[in-house]
């Protein structure tokens, strides 16, 4: 099976959203820094709790799903639908928007280390204006595997075969068939994996850097970088410069007109702006 290859790096930008929280964007800085279906990837982390005690405050969304994956600390979700979630350290959250929710996400230190990522996957047109769903996934519901020689490779969502073991994430049964995998490896190592036919795959460098392919056509990924994977084939993955960690995320494109308007993600123009209209009106949700 040939390997896939590095198509295009997407460095992450400095910037800072909701109340004030520091981090940096990789997809999403811009229209173009997009992986159908996947339309923005957050990277937060900070031992300066002003960098992020002022949290999300409560805000809306239509059009797409959120998930949130913690390293480190921790944060309260609460939502117009009731529900409330406590996201821990090597926990996550799933949050489909559909037609509209409006939720907070709040630190719940004051001190310490926050640290954790924010992705953000469309939907496809006709599954847009669905009810708002949200599922709370504890640490000890994400499966952890050993790789050889040390490492470890964590699944939130999809299927995979890790070292001849079928391992299913808690997040299953979404439209675009979505694979996240939090992998971590000793210096020197590899990492390879299946990804579908035809999905849409990147990498995000997150501690290390990475070389991305097989032997002589591996090209290196700096850390805190989306490296965009063109072609078919699995993934292959080395730490090329010492220990690194990498987001491994795989989908089915949707090919669908994209229009984003904050955090509205429609089709067209006049479907933003009946979403805008219904938000004023306390219509959203």
């Amino acid at each position: 099976m040939s390997s896939r290859r590095l198509q295009q790096i997407i460095p992450s930008v400095a910037t800072s959203d909701g109340a004030g929280v520091s981090l940096r964007r990789s997809l999403g800085h811009s229209p173009d820094a997009r992986v159908d279906p996947f339309l923005m990837l957050d990277e937060f982390s900070s031992d300066d709790p002003d960098d992020y005690i002022a949290g999300f405050p409560s805000h809306p969304h239509r059009g797409f799903e959120t998930v949130t994956y913690m390293l480190d600390g921790h944060m309260l979700h609460e939502d117009h639908l009731g529900n409330r979630g406590d996201l821990l350290p090597g926990g996550a959250q799933w949050m489909t928007a559909g037609r509209g929710i409006i939720h907070s996400e709040m630190p719940q230190q004051e001190s310490g280390r926050m640290r954790g990522f924010q992705l953000w996957i469309n939907l496809p047109a006709a599954e847009k204006m669905k009810p708002a769903s949200y599922c709370d996934i504890r640490p000890d519901e994400i499966p952890t595997v050993a790789l050889p020689g040390g490492g470890d490779v964590r699944v939130i969502a999809g299927r995979v075969e890790v070292e001849g073991a079928t391992v299913d994430g808690p997040v299953q049964g979404i439209t675009t068939k979505p694979l996240y995998m939090d992998v971590r490896l000793p210096a020197g190592s590899s990492f390879s994996q299946p990804v579908a036919t035809g999905h849409s795959a990147f990498v995000y460098a997150y501690e290390g850097s990475l070389a991305i392919g097989d032997g002589d056509d591996a090209r290196p990924l700096p850390a805190q970088s989306a490296g965009v994977l063109g072609g078919d084939g699995d993934v292959t993955v080395r730490a090329a410069d010492g220990p690194a960690r990498f987001l491994l995320l795989a989908a089915r494109p949707l090919r669908e007109p994209v229009v984003q308007y904050g955090p509205f993600v429609m089709n067209t123009r006049e479907e933003i702006e009946q979403a805008v209209a219904d938000y004023r009106d306390n219509r959203l949700a």
